[in-house]
């Protein structure tokens, strides 16, 4: 699938080969050299991805994916950076990242990546789950990816709104991490298992009326998660 594509990366020679290998591929590609360009380019443009680097003059990655995911941007995004530490990629998967590339990186691999996220962006909505969902207190709108919770609105980030979709699929049989992971994140051997839990505590903490004891979101003790209607 052929995609918009920015790429936000300081670095002019690295920017330019992604972007050849990409239009060789035939995406439409645009570069930003800073955080706040790349930033107002998310917002402007509306890509269909974005590939954001971290160590960016003017507003860092971090910085700029957390504004896209607070303008509810709902774009997947691949994070490079030559910051291969684990709390850097825990901070941004917990911001939303799609995908985190440690520098050096395998043109091949961030191009299948690239591949991947685009295809499962296009089937964001599921058939079986057109329409509305209702469990407790809690309707949510699918297509228009919105939830409330005894009327009040309820903010959820893209992925925990994909991981409760994944769960609702399932009609009440366990999801196991690494199940959840390849099916929300695409790539399970390179997302952090804590990952899933992160985002399970979000969907409680906005759906659930006591977090602490979920009555829908519930924990399958070493084994995973399973989503109940009652």
């Amino acid at each position: 699938m052929m995609g918009r594509i920015l790429v936000v990366e300081d670095n002019a020679a690295l920017a330019e080969g992604l972007a050849y290998n990409l239009r060789h591929e035939g995406h439409d590609v645009r570069i930003a050299e800073d955080g706040e360009s790349g930033l107002a380019d998310a917002r402007e443009w509306s890509p269909d991805l974005v590939i954001l680097d971290l160590m960016l003059p003017r507003l860092d990655g971090y910085g700029v994916l957390a504004a896209i995911r607070e303008a509810r941007i709902d774009v997947p995004v691949i994070i490079l950076s030559a910051r291969g530490e684990e709390a850097d990629k825990v901070r941004g998967f917990r911001l939303d990242a799609d995908q985190y590339v440690t520098k050096p990186f395998g043109v091949l691999e961030l191009l299948e990546r690239v591949r991947s996220l685009l295809r499962r962006a296009s089937a964001r909505v599921p058939g079986p789950h057109a329409g509305e969902l209702r469990f407790g207190d809690v309707v949510v709108d699918v297509q228009a990816r919105t939830a409330s919770r005894a009327g009040a609105a309820c903010t959820l980030t893209p992925k925990a709104f994909d991981l409760l979709l994944a769960l609702v699929a399932r009609g009440g049989r366990v999801a196991t991490r690494q199940e959840l992971l390849k099916e929300v994140w695409g790539y399970g051997a390179f997302v952090l298992s804590r990952t899933v839990d992160s985002h399970i505590a979000e969907l409680r903490r906005k759906l659930e009326t006591d977090p602490a004891h979920p009555r829908h979101i519930v924990t399958v003790w070493k084994v995973g998660y399973r989503f109940e209607t009652s």
